[in-house]
């Protein structure tokens, strides 16, 4: 019994072990870079000096422009949003009916086990409905983020216009979690500076994605219980 309780105790350490280490940082595949286009074999004994597309330029823009290129994109987002509503109903409505008359008498009746509740009271025909709702209702709202930083990334695509198609992923590793920016979006050329950076609201169609995972992240997810009890299926 002593060897089995001994035995629980290790394999329960050896798995708190295992849970300290940090899990290495995923590759997301629809952020991955694309390799530049393999350039053709230079032709041989064609009596040519100079090769076409092999040459080298000395005063070359070093800004992205070619599938595979690299930039450098400068994370400088700022949102700040607010909003608030007042809704105020109220509804009265009131009925009645009077007891209808003939022949100049007013019509009466007398059900059987029906009895009048005083002895001036008749049993009539006059009807009286009378209903009153109320509702009111307040909500508020705001928002306000913020990230700054640098990431580069790669052109994947040139579109017709001459436009750039980029994306691109960083992986940070820090202590028990990770931290993953993923950034894509269509970039203008003319857009991009002299140090081949570009700011991030310059961007079209833009994608970014600051997550992490690991203790620190999971600490901050709210269980299953707690979400039945606040969801709109919980009835009170």
């Amino acid at each position: 019994m002593k060897q089995i309780v001994k035995m629980v105790i290790a394999l329960t350490g050896l798995a708190l072990l295992a849970g300290c280490n940090t899990t290495p940082p995923k590759r997301d595949p629809q952020y991955a870079p694309i390799r530049p286009a393999v350039m053709p074999e230079k032709p041989i004994g064609n009596g040519s000096i100079y090769q076409a597309g092999y040459e080298r330029s000395w005063f070359e823009d070093l800004r992205a422009r070619r599938i595979g290129d690299m930039l450098t994109i400068k994370l400088s987002e700022k949102n700040d949003a607010k909003k608030k509503s007042s809704t105020a109903v109220s509804k009265k409505n009131s009925n009645s009916i009077t007891n209808p008359t003939l022949l100049g008498s007013t019509l009466q009746f007398n059900a059987p086990g029906l009895v009048p509740l005083a002895s001036n009271q008749d049993n009539g025909l006059g009807t009286s409905l009378a209903s009153t709702h109320d509702f009111e209702g307040d909500g508020d709202s705001s928002l306000n983020n913020e990230l700054t930083g640098d990431i580069t990334v790669t052109v994947v695509d040139v579109l017709a216009n001459g436009y750039l198609m980029v994306r691109g992923e960083k992986r940070i590793g820090i202590n028990q979690g990770n931290e993953y920016i993923k950034v894509s979006g269509i970039v203008r050329p003319s857009d991009i500076d002299s140090t081949n950076t570009v700011e991030s609201t310059r961007l079209a169609d833009p994608t970014i994605v600051y997550i992490g995972d690991g203790p620190v992240a999971d600490a901050n997810v709210m269980g299953w219980l707690s979400k039945f009890f606040i969801s709109a299926v919980f009835p009170f």
